[in-house]
Protein backbone atom coordinates (compact mmCIF):
# COMPACT_ATOMS: atom_id res chain seq x y z
CA UNK A 1 0.00 0.00 0.00
CA UNK A 2 1.54 3.20 -1.32
CA UNK A 3 2.00 5.78 2.02
CA UNK A 4 2.99 9.34 0.44
CA UNK A 5 4.53 10.38 4.10
CA UNK A 6 7.19 8.21 3.09
CA UNK A 7 8.52 10.84 0.79
CA UNK A 8 9.54 13.24 3.53
CA UNK A 9 11.98 10.18 4.53
CA UNK A 10 13.95 11.49 1.03
CA UNK A 11 16.31 14.09 2.92
CA UNK A 12 14.98 14.94 6.52
CA UNK A 13 15.23 10.95 8.28
CA UNK A 14 17.96 10.75 10.79
CA UNK A 15 18.88 7.40 12.00
CA UNK A 16 21.04 6.67 15.57
CA UNK A 17 23.87 7.50 16.51
CA UNK A 18 25.63 9.85 13.83
CA UNK A 19 25.98 12.99 15.82
CA UNK A 20 29.37 14.27 17.58
CA UNK A 21 28.47 15.73 20.81
CA UNK A 22 30.56 18.51 22.54
CA UNK A 23 32.75 16.09 24.59
CA UNK A 24 33.03 16.04 28.68
CA UNK A 25 36.20 15.77 30.17
CA UNK A 26 36.73 12.60 32.34
CA UNK A 27 37.75 12.92 36.05
CA UNK A 28 40.76 10.83 36.69
CA UNK A 29 40.80 8.37 39.76
CA UNK A 30 44.08 8.34 42.03
CA UNK A 31 45.77 5.42 41.93
CA UNK A 32 49.08 4.40 43.78
CA UNK A 33 50.75 2.86 40.57
CA UNK A 34 51.95 5.18 38.09
CA UNK A 35 50.79 5.24 34.06
CA UNK A 36 53.09 3.19 32.09
CA UNK A 37 54.19 5.18 29.08
CA UNK A 38 55.20 2.07 26.98
CA UNK A 39 51.63 1.04 26.55
CA UNK A 40 49.92 1.59 23.29
CA UNK A 41 46.41 2.38 22.23
CA UNK A 42 46.59 -1.56 20.51
CA UNK A 43 49.53 -3.42 22.23
CA UNK A 44 51.32 -6.30 20.40
CA UNK A 45 50.90 -9.91 21.00
CA UNK A 46 53.10 -11.08 23.94
CA UNK A 47 56.24 -12.77 22.85
CA UNK A 48 56.30 -15.18 25.82
CA UNK A 49 56.93 -18.45 23.72
CA UNK A 50 54.31 -21.42 23.48
CA UNK A 51 55.53 -24.29 26.26
CA UNK A 52 57.40 -27.02 25.01
CA UNK A 53 54.43 -29.44 24.43
CA UNK A 54 56.62 -32.36 26.42
CA UNK A 55 57.42 -30.29 29.40
CA UNK A 56 55.38 -30.23 32.66
CA UNK A 57 52.73 -29.36 33.67
CA UNK A 58 50.84 -29.91 30.84
CA UNK A 59 48.60 -27.17 29.86
CA UNK A 60 45.18 -26.96 32.00
CA UNK A 61 41.62 -28.17 30.93
CA UNK A 62 38.50 -26.31 31.97
CA UNK A 63 37.74 -29.23 34.19
CA UNK A 64 41.27 -29.52 35.46
CA UNK A 65 41.54 -25.61 36.09
CA UNK A 66 38.35 -24.95 37.71
CA UNK A 67 38.90 -27.52 40.66
CA UNK A 68 41.85 -25.29 41.86
CA UNK A 69 39.92 -21.57 41.54
CA UNK A 70 37.64 -19.66 44.20
CA UNK A 71 34.73 -20.16 44.63
CA UNK A 72 32.37 -17.55 44.05
CA UNK A 73 31.74 -15.30 46.80
CA UNK A 74 28.70 -13.30 45.29
CA UNK A 75 26.59 -15.72 44.12
CA UNK A 76 25.61 -19.41 44.66
CA UNK A 77 25.74 -20.60 41.34
CA UNK A 78 29.16 -22.16 40.03
CA UNK A 79 31.06 -20.74 37.28
CA UNK A 80 29.63 -22.89 34.68
CA UNK A 81 26.22 -22.90 36.12
CA UNK A 82 24.36 -22.03 32.68
CA UNK A 83 20.89 -22.85 34.61
CA UNK A 84 20.01 -19.01 35.40
CA UNK A 85 20.61 -17.79 31.84
CA UNK A 86 18.02 -20.49 30.36
CA UNK A 87 14.94 -18.85 31.13
CA UNK A 88 16.33 -15.60 29.35
CA UNK A 89 16.76 -17.49 25.98
CA UNK A 90 13.82 -19.07 23.39
CA UNK A 91 13.52 -22.84 23.12
CA UNK A 92 15.77 -22.91 19.77
CA UNK A 93 18.55 -20.71 20.91
CA UNK A 94 19.27 -22.62 24.47
CA UNK A 95 21.48 -25.14 23.04
CA UNK A 96 23.97 -22.37 22.90
CA UNK A 97 24.49 -22.62 26.96
CA UNK A 98 26.25 -25.73 26.12
CA UNK A 99 28.75 -24.26 23.54
CA UNK A 100 30.55 -21.37 24.93
CA UNK A 101 33.01 -22.63 27.70
CA UNK A 102 34.92 -20.63 27.41
CA UNK A 103 33.22 -17.04 27.46
CA UNK A 104 33.79 -15.14 30.19
CA UNK A 105 31.75 -14.71 33.75
CA UNK A 106 30.52 -11.82 35.38
CA UNK A 107 28.93 -11.73 38.77
CA UNK A 108 28.33 -8.30 39.68
CA UNK A 109 26.84 -6.74 42.19
CA UNK A 110 26.28 -2.65 42.97
CA UNK A 111 24.16 -0.21 44.47
CA UNK A 112 22.94 2.82 43.28
CA UNK A 113 22.31 6.37 45.62
CA UNK A 114 18.65 7.78 45.84
CA UNK A 115 19.68 10.28 43.95
CA UNK A 116 20.75 8.27 40.93
CA UNK A 117 24.13 9.70 41.07
CA UNK A 118 26.54 7.10 42.26
CA UNK A 119 26.83 3.49 42.87
CA UNK A 120 29.05 1.08 44.69
CA UNK A 121 30.13 -2.28 43.81
CA UNK A 122 31.76 -5.55 43.43
CA UNK A 123 33.55 -7.68 40.34
CA UNK A 124 33.95 -11.44 40.09
CA UNK A 125 34.85 -12.60 36.70
CA UNK A 126 36.14 -15.86 35.67
CA UNK A 127 38.16 -15.95 32.84
CA UNK A 128 39.52 -18.04 30.21
CA UNK A 129 42.69 -17.83 27.95
CA UNK A 130 41.20 -18.84 24.80
CA UNK A 131 44.02 -17.62 22.65
CA UNK A 132 46.77 -19.64 21.40
CA UNK A 133 49.58 -18.61 23.33
CA UNK A 134 50.20 -17.22 27.12
CA UNK A 135 48.87 -14.24 28.24
CA UNK A 136 51.11 -12.26 30.92
CA UNK A 137 48.65 -9.59 31.62
CA UNK A 138 44.71 -8.33 31.56
CA UNK A 139 43.03 -5.46 31.04
CA UNK A 140 39.78 -3.71 31.48
CA UNK A 141 37.89 -0.75 30.29
CA UNK A 142 37.05 2.08 32.56
CA UNK A 143 34.79 3.37 30.39
CA UNK A 144 33.10 5.69 33.38
CA UNK A 145 36.48 7.88 33.47
CA UNK A 146 35.75 8.60 29.24
CA UNK A 147 32.71 9.10 29.76
CA UNK A 148 32.33 12.19 31.99
CA UNK A 149 32.09 10.48 34.83
CA UNK A 150 34.73 8.97 37.51
CA UNK A 151 35.72 5.34 38.19
CA UNK A 152 37.67 3.76 40.97
CA UNK A 153 39.13 0.48 41.67
CA UNK A 154 40.64 -1.42 44.81
CA UNK A 155 41.10 -4.33 45.95
CA UNK A 156 41.87 -6.06 42.84
CA UNK A 157 42.57 -9.62 43.02
CA UNK A 158 43.77 -12.68 40.84
CA UNK A 159 42.47 -16.29 42.63
CA UNK A 160 42.23 -14.55 46.28
CA UNK A 161 45.60 -12.49 46.21
CA UNK A 162 46.31 -9.32 45.95
CA UNK A 163 47.22 -8.50 42.04
CA UNK A 164 49.83 -6.20 40.30
CA UNK A 165 47.92 -2.82 38.50
CA UNK A 166 48.41 -0.08 36.93
CA UNK A 167 45.78 2.59 35.52
CA UNK A 168 46.72 3.30 31.56
CA UNK A 169 45.47 6.02 28.59
CA UNK A 170 44.04 8.63 31.31
CA UNK A 171 42.60 6.39 33.72
CA UNK A 172 40.24 4.88 30.88
CA UNK A 173 42.57 1.01 31.51
CA UNK A 174 43.30 -0.92 34.38
CA UNK A 175 46.48 -3.34 33.78
CA UNK A 176 46.98 -6.53 36.20
CA UNK A 177 49.80 -8.22 35.31
CA UNK A 178 49.81 -12.03 36.07
CA UNK A 179 51.91 -13.40 38.69
CA UNK A 180 52.68 -16.40 36.29
CA UNK A 181 51.50 -16.19 32.62
CA UNK A 182 48.15 -17.66 31.67
CA UNK A 183 48.44 -20.90 29.47
CA UNK A 184 45.93 -21.59 26.54
CA UNK A 185 43.06 -22.71 28.07
CA UNK A 186 43.50 -21.94 32.09
CA UNK A 187 41.27 -20.13 33.82
CA UNK A 188 41.34 -17.01 36.33
CA UNK A 189 39.15 -15.67 38.83
CA UNK A 190 39.23 -11.73 38.96
CA UNK A 191 37.69 -9.56 41.71
CA UNK A 192 37.87 -5.84 42.59
CA UNK A 193 35.83 -3.07 44.36
CA UNK A 194 34.81 -0.29 42.89
CA UNK A 195 33.05 2.93 42.76
CA UNK A 196 31.41 5.03 40.28
CA UNK A 197 29.92 8.67 40.05
CA UNK A 198 27.39 9.60 37.60
CA UNK A 199 27.46 12.94 35.72
CA UNK A 200 24.50 15.15 35.81
CA UNK A 201 24.37 16.15 32.15
CA UNK A 202 24.77 14.79 28.75
CA UNK A 203 28.55 14.50 27.96
CA UNK A 204 30.03 12.86 25.01
CA UNK A 205 29.21 10.00 23.21
CA UNK A 206 25.66 11.32 22.85
CA UNK A 207 25.28 11.54 26.53
CA UNK A 208 25.00 7.53 26.95
CA UNK A 209 26.28 7.62 30.63
CA UNK A 210 24.22 10.22 32.73
CA UNK A 211 21.17 10.69 35.06
CA UNK A 212 19.55 13.57 33.65
CA UNK A 213 15.07 14.16 33.86
CA UNK A 214 15.38 11.40 36.76
CA UNK A 215 16.37 9.16 34.14
CA UNK A 216 19.85 7.14 34.64
CA UNK A 217 21.20 5.81 31.74
CA UNK A 218 23.87 3.14 32.97
CA UNK A 219 26.19 2.39 29.95
CA UNK A 220 29.65 0.41 30.60
CA UNK A 221 29.31 1.26 34.40
CA UNK A 222 31.18 -1.49 35.66
CA UNK A 223 35.00 -2.38 35.07
CA UNK A 224 34.25 -4.28 31.30
CA UNK A 225 37.41 -6.56 30.29
CA UNK A 226 38.82 -5.94 26.82
CA UNK A 227 39.39 -7.62 23.68
CA UNK A 228 42.12 -9.84 23.07
CA UNK A 229 42.78 -10.85 18.89
CA UNK A 230 45.08 -11.31 16.80
CA UNK A 231 45.63 -7.73 17.17
CA UNK A 232 46.56 -8.15 20.54
CA UNK A 233 44.86 -6.58 23.28
CA UNK A 234 42.23 -3.56 22.60
CA UNK A 235 42.33 -0.67 24.68
CA UNK A 236 41.81 2.30 22.27
CA UNK A 237 40.08 5.06 23.38
CA UNK A 238 36.34 5.12 21.65
CA UNK A 239 35.95 8.29 19.77
CA UNK A 240 33.08 10.71 20.10
CA UNK A 241 31.71 9.76 17.38
CA UNK A 242 30.12 5.97 17.30
CA UNK A 243 29.90 3.06 19.84
CA UNK A 244 32.45 2.87 22.41
CA UNK A 245 32.33 -1.12 23.28
CA UNK A 246 33.84 -3.48 20.99
CA UNK A 247 33.69 -6.86 23.67
CA UNK A 248 33.21 -10.97 23.44
CA UNK A 249 29.81 -12.84 24.25
CA UNK A 250 30.11 -13.03 28.10
CA UNK A 251 27.23 -14.17 31.22
CA UNK A 252 26.49 -11.71 33.40
CA UNK A 253 24.57 -12.58 37.05
CA UNK A 254 24.06 -9.14 38.54
CA UNK A 255 22.25 -8.03 41.98
CA UNK A 256 21.56 -4.67 42.17
CA UNK A 257 19.98 -2.53 44.81
CA UNK A 258 18.03 0.55 43.70
CA UNK A 259 15.49 3.14 45.70
CA UNK A 260 11.75 1.40 45.80
CA UNK A 261 10.10 3.81 43.80
CA UNK A 262 12.35 3.36 40.45
CA UNK A 263 11.33 1.45 37.36
CA UNK A 264 14.59 0.08 35.46
CA UNK A 265 15.06 -1.99 32.47
CA UNK A 266 18.21 -4.08 31.67
CA UNK A 267 19.81 -6.56 29.47
CA UNK A 268 18.84 -10.06 30.32
CA UNK A 269 15.73 -10.90 32.76
CA UNK A 270 14.96 -10.41 36.15
CA UNK A 271 15.28 -13.58 38.17
CA UNK A 272 14.34 -12.17 41.51
CA UNK A 273 13.21 -8.86 43.09
CA UNK A 274 12.51 -7.96 47.07
CA UNK A 275 11.93 -4.79 48.99
CA UNK A 276 13.89 -3.92 52.31
CA UNK A 277 12.70 -0.65 53.90
CA UNK A 278 13.17 2.08 50.78
CA UNK A 279 15.27 -0.25 48.74
CA UNK A 280 14.84 -2.27 46.03
CA UNK A 281 16.63 -5.76 45.38
CA UNK A 282 16.75 -7.00 41.79
CA UNK A 283 18.67 -10.07 40.48
CA UNK A 284 19.43 -10.49 36.55
CA UNK A 285 20.91 -13.14 34.47
CA UNK A 286 21.99 -11.92 30.86
CA UNK A 287 23.80 -14.21 28.26
CA UNK A 288 25.24 -14.68 25.83
CA UNK A 289 25.70 -10.97 25.82
CA UNK A 290 28.31 -8.73 25.09
CA UNK A 291 27.81 -5.98 27.66
CA UNK A 292 24.72 -4.93 30.63
CA UNK A 293 22.79 -1.92 30.79
CA UNK A 294 20.60 -0.42 33.30
CA UNK A 295 18.25 2.84 32.85
CA UNK A 296 15.96 3.77 35.75
CA UNK A 297 13.64 6.57 36.69
CA UNK A 298 10.43 6.70 38.94
CA UNK A 299 8.98 8.54 36.38
CA UNK A 300 8.68 5.41 33.47
CA UNK A 301 5.56 3.88 32.83
CA UNK A 302 5.62 0.23 31.08
CA UNK A 303 3.44 -1.50 28.49
CA UNK A 304 4.29 -4.77 27.09
CA UNK A 305 3.08 -7.16 24.57
CA UNK A 306 4.15 -11.17 23.44
CA UNK A 307 5.08 -11.80 20.02
CA UNK A 308 6.15 -15.61 20.04
CA UNK A 309 8.18 -16.72 22.55
CA UNK A 310 9.97 -12.96 23.45
CA UNK A 311 8.22 -10.25 25.95
CA UNK A 312 8.11 -6.22 24.19
CA UNK A 313 8.64 -4.30 26.69
CA UNK A 314 8.37 -0.20 26.07
CA UNK A 315 9.66 2.30 29.20
CA UNK A 316 8.59 6.37 29.11
CA UNK A 317 7.00 8.89 30.54
CA UNK A 318 3.02 8.26 31.29
CA UNK A 319 2.58 11.31 29.14
CA UNK A 320 4.20 9.56 26.30
CA UNK A 321 1.96 6.54 26.69
CA UNK A 322 1.30 6.85 22.99
CA UNK A 323 4.77 7.06 21.66
CA UNK A 324 5.47 3.87 24.04
CA UNK A 325 2.95 2.03 22.69
CA UNK A 326 3.81 2.51 18.74
CA UNK A 327 7.34 2.09 19.46
CA UNK A 328 5.87 -1.77 20.81
CA UNK A 329 4.01 -2.00 17.56
CA UNK A 330 7.04 -1.58 15.34
CA UNK A 331 9.77 -3.52 17.47
CA UNK A 332 7.30 -6.14 17.05
CA UNK A 333 6.88 -5.76 13.35
CA UNK A 334 10.91 -5.53 13.03
CA UNK A 335 11.28 -9.01 14.93
CA UNK A 336 9.70 -10.85 12.79
CA UNK A 337 10.72 -9.64 9.45
CA UNK A 338 14.81 -9.63 10.73
CA UNK A 339 13.65 -13.38 12.28
CA UNK A 340 12.24 -14.78 9.01
CA UNK A 341 15.22 -12.67 7.24
CA UNK A 342 18.02 -13.45 9.28
CA UNK A 343 17.55 -16.17 12.08
CA UNK A 344 15.06 -15.81 15.15
CA UNK A 345 15.74 -13.49 18.12
CA UNK A 346 17.71 -15.39 20.41
CA UNK A 347 16.16 -13.76 23.77
CA UNK A 348 12.51 -14.07 25.60
CA UNK A 349 12.88 -10.51 26.60
CA UNK A 350 13.52 -6.97 23.88
CA UNK A 351 13.38 -3.69 26.19
CA UNK A 352 12.86 -0.49 24.29
CA UNK A 353 13.67 2.69 27.42
CA UNK A 354 13.60 6.26 26.73
CA UNK A 355 16.46 8.38 27.71
CA UNK A 356 17.77 12.00 27.13
CA UNK A 357 20.05 10.60 24.86
CA UNK A 358 21.58 12.91 22.50
CA UNK A 359 21.44 10.46 19.51
CA UNK A 360 18.30 9.30 18.22
CA UNK A 361 19.14 5.81 19.80
CA UNK A 362 21.69 3.74 21.17
CA UNK A 363 22.05 -0.20 21.06
CA UNK A 364 22.41 -2.64 23.94
CA UNK A 365 22.06 -6.24 24.11
CA UNK A 366 18.60 -7.29 24.53
CA UNK A 367 17.52 -3.90 25.21
CA UNK A 368 17.86 0.08 23.18
CA UNK A 369 17.60 3.24 23.90
CA UNK A 370 15.26 5.69 22.21
CA UNK A 371 15.77 9.25 22.76
CA UNK A 372 12.87 11.08 24.95
CA UNK A 373 12.32 13.92 21.99
CA UNK A 374 10.34 11.29 19.44
CA UNK A 375 8.18 10.05 21.60
CA UNK A 376 5.15 12.98 21.14
CA UNK A 377 3.70 11.81 18.05
CA UNK A 378 2.07 15.16 17.92
CA UNK A 379 5.38 16.73 17.65
CA UNK A 380 8.04 17.10 14.84
CA UNK A 381 11.79 18.41 14.27
CA UNK A 382 12.14 20.74 11.78
CA UNK A 383 8.52 20.12 10.39
CA UNK A 384 8.94 15.87 10.23
CA UNK A 385 7.00 14.01 12.03
CA UNK A 386 7.95 12.39 15.34
CA UNK A 387 6.06 9.54 14.41
CA UNK A 388 8.66 9.18 11.53
CA UNK A 389 11.89 9.48 13.48
CA UNK A 390 10.45 7.03 16.04
CA UNK A 391 9.39 4.65 13.58
CA UNK A 392 12.81 4.39 11.82
CA UNK A 393 14.91 4.30 15.05
CA UNK A 394 13.54 2.00 16.40
CA UNK A 395 13.97 -0.50 13.54
CA UNK A 396 17.27 0.31 13.38
CA UNK A 397 18.31 -0.09 16.75
CA UNK A 398 16.01 -3.46 16.64
CA UNK A 399 18.50 -4.43 13.52
CA UNK A 400 21.41 -4.33 15.87
CA UNK A 401 20.14 -7.41 18.07
CA UNK A 402 21.08 -9.04 14.79
CA UNK A 403 24.29 -6.89 13.29
CA UNK A 404 25.97 -6.16 17.07
CA UNK A 405 24.55 -8.41 19.16
CA UNK A 406 24.02 -11.88 18.00
CA UNK A 407 27.31 -11.74 15.33
CA UNK A 408 29.79 -8.97 16.74
CA UNK A 409 32.40 -6.89 15.16
CA UNK A 410 35.18 -4.43 16.34
CA UNK A 411 32.49 -1.18 16.30
CA UNK A 412 35.28 1.22 16.60
CA UNK A 413 37.87 -0.57 13.77
CA UNK A 414 34.76 -1.56 11.33
CA UNK A 415 31.73 0.19 12.19
CA UNK A 416 30.48 -0.60 9.00
CA UNK A 417 29.80 -4.04 9.99
CA UNK A 418 27.11 -3.06 11.99
CA UNK A 419 25.73 0.30 11.32
CA UNK A 420 25.95 0.25 7.25
CA UNK A 421 24.65 -3.31 7.73
CA UNK A 422 21.62 -2.16 10.15
CA UNK A 423 20.51 0.86 7.49
CA UNK A 424 20.43 -2.20 4.97
CA UNK A 425 18.20 -3.96 7.47
CA UNK A 426 16.00 -0.64 7.77
CA UNK A 427 15.53 -0.33 4.21
CA UNK A 428 14.41 -4.22 4.13
CA UNK A 429 11.68 -3.66 7.18
CA UNK A 430 10.32 -0.80 4.96
CA UNK A 431 10.63 -2.70 1.82
CA UNK A 432 8.23 -6.15 3.45
CA UNK A 433 5.77 -4.21 5.98
CA UNK A 434 5.08 -0.79 3.35
CA UNK A 435 6.21 -1.71 -0.09
CA UNK A 436 8.75 -0.62 -2.89
CA UNK A 437 7.46 2.89 -2.28
CA UNK A 438 8.48 3.17 1.20
CA UNK A 439 11.00 1.27 0.77
CA UNK A 440 12.32 3.64 -2.38
CA UNK A 441 11.92 6.80 0.03
CA UNK A 442 14.17 5.35 2.31
CA UNK A 443 16.89 4.49 -0.15
CA UNK A 444 16.66 8.15 -1.08
CA UNK A 445 17.33 8.77 1.95
CA UNK A 446 20.65 7.15 2.01
CA UNK A 447 21.85 8.55 -1.16
CA UNK A 448 20.94 12.00 0.12
CA UNK A 449 23.42 11.64 2.98
CA UNK A 450 25.89 10.40 0.96
CA UNK A 451 25.51 13.47 -1.29
CA UNK A 452 25.91 15.69 1.79
CA UNK A 453 29.68 15.25 1.14
CA UNK A 454 29.41 15.31 -2.07
CA UNK A 455 29.64 11.21 -3.29
CA UNK A 456 33.20 11.52 -1.93
CA UNK A 457 34.45 8.01 -2.58
CA UNK A 458 35.83 7.02 1.15
CA UNK A 459 35.80 3.66 1.89
CA UNK A 460 33.81 2.35 4.42
CA UNK A 461 35.79 0.11 5.90
CA UNK A 462 38.00 2.06 8.06
CA UNK A 463 37.84 2.87 11.78
CA UNK A 464 35.11 5.88 13.54
CA UNK A 465 37.91 8.12 14.03
CA UNK A 466 38.61 8.06 10.33
CA UNK A 467 35.81 9.87 9.12
CA UNK A 468 36.07 13.71 10.27
CA UNK A 469 33.29 15.75 10.95
CA UNK A 470 30.25 14.75 8.64
CA UNK A 471 31.66 11.79 6.89
CA UNK A 472 31.19 9.47 9.75
CA UNK A 473 27.27 10.23 9.05
CA UNK A 474 27.88 10.50 5.23
CA UNK A 475 30.05 6.95 4.60
CA UNK A 476 28.82 4.65 7.16
CA UNK A 477 25.05 5.46 7.10
CA UNK A 478 24.74 6.59 4.08
CA UNK A 479 27.39 4.95 1.31
CA UNK A 480 27.73 1.94 3.77
CA UNK A 481 24.35 0.28 3.00
CA UNK A 482 24.23 1.29 -0.66
CA UNK A 483 27.51 -1.02 -0.73
CA UNK A 484 25.26 -3.59 0.88
CA UNK A 485 22.82 -3.04 -1.78
CA UNK A 486 25.13 -3.12 -4.58
CA UNK A 487 26.32 -6.45 -3.12
CA UNK A 488 22.97 -8.34 -2.97
CA UNK A 489 22.72 -6.83 -6.65
CA UNK A 490 26.21 -8.40 -7.67
CA UNK A 491 25.34 -11.51 -5.77
CA UNK A 492 22.28 -11.58 -6.80
CA UNK A 493 19.08 -11.31 -4.19
CA UNK A 494 18.03 -14.93 -3.39
CA UNK A 495 21.95 -15.94 -2.91
CA UNK A 496 22.56 -12.69 -0.75
CA UNK A 497 19.30 -13.75 1.22
CA UNK A 498 20.60 -17.02 1.53
CA UNK A 499 24.13 -15.74 2.86
CA UNK A 500 22.67 -13.60 5.95
CA UNK A 501 21.16 -16.49 6.99
CA UNK A 502 23.56 -18.57 6.84
CA UNK A 503 26.09 -15.24 7.78
CA UNK A 504 23.63 -15.51 11.71
CA UNK A 505 24.57 -19.94 11.82
CA UNK A 506 28.37 -19.35 11.10
CA UNK A 507 28.80 -16.52 13.18
CA UNK A 508 26.68 -16.44 16.16
CA UNK A 509 27.86 -15.21 19.41
CA UNK A 510 31.19 -14.82 17.95
CA UNK A 511 32.80 -11.52 16.43
CA UNK A 512 33.58 -11.24 12.61
CA UNK A 513 35.69 -9.04 10.62
CA UNK A 514 35.65 -7.83 6.52
CA UNK A 515 37.54 -10.57 5.42
CA UNK A 516 35.23 -13.18 7.14
CA UNK A 517 32.16 -11.64 5.75
CA UNK A 518 33.60 -11.32 2.28
CA UNK A 519 34.55 -14.93 2.25
CA UNK A 520 31.14 -16.52 3.20
CA UNK A 521 29.40 -14.12 0.87
CA UNK A 522 31.82 -15.38 -2.01
CA UNK A 523 31.17 -18.92 -0.88
CA UNK A 524 27.65 -18.42 -1.58
CA UNK A 525 28.04 -16.98 -4.70
CA UNK A 526 31.17 -18.75 -5.80
CA UNK A 527 32.47 -16.07 -7.00
CA UNK A 528 35.62 -13.28 -6.66
CA UNK A 529 34.52 -9.92 -4.58
CA UNK A 530 37.57 -8.66 -4.46
CA UNK A 531 36.82 -5.64 -7.02
CA UNK A 532 33.85 -4.94 -5.65
CA UNK A 533 35.36 -4.56 -2.02
CA UNK A 534 38.26 -2.47 -3.55
CA UNK A 535 35.86 0.05 -5.06
CA UNK A 536 33.66 0.34 -1.70
CA UNK A 537 35.52 -0.93 1.48
CA UNK A 538 39.16 -1.22 1.63
CA UNK A 539 41.73 1.66 2.20
CA UNK A 540 43.62 2.24 -0.96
Amino acid sequence: MKRTWFLTILLLILLAACQSQTAVAPTPFPTAAPPSPAIQPTLPKPTTPPPDPTSEPATPTPETAVSLLPAPTLFTYGWDDREPFRAGLIASAQPILDQLPGAPVYHLIFAVDDALTSLAGQLEVYYTNQEKQPLDRVYFHLFPNLLGGEMGVENVRLNGETAVTAAQLNQTILEITLADPLLPGGQIIISMDFTTQIPTESGRNYGIFATVDEIMALSHFYPMLAVFDDEGWHIAPASESGDVVYADSSFFLVRATLPADVTAATSGVRLERDFVDDRQHLVYAAGPARDFYMAASSRYELVSQTVGETTLNSFALAELEDGATAVLDTAAAALEIYGRRFAPYPYTELDIVSTPTLALGVEYPGIFANTLNIYNLNGDIRGTPNAIYLESTTVHEAAHQWFYSLVGNDQLNEPWLDESLAQYATWLYYLDRYGSDAADGFYQSLESRWDRIDRAEIPIGQPVDAYPGAEYSGIIYGRGPLFVRELADSMGQTAFDDFLRDYFVAFQWQIVDTEGFKSLAEQHCDCDLTDLFQRWVYTQ
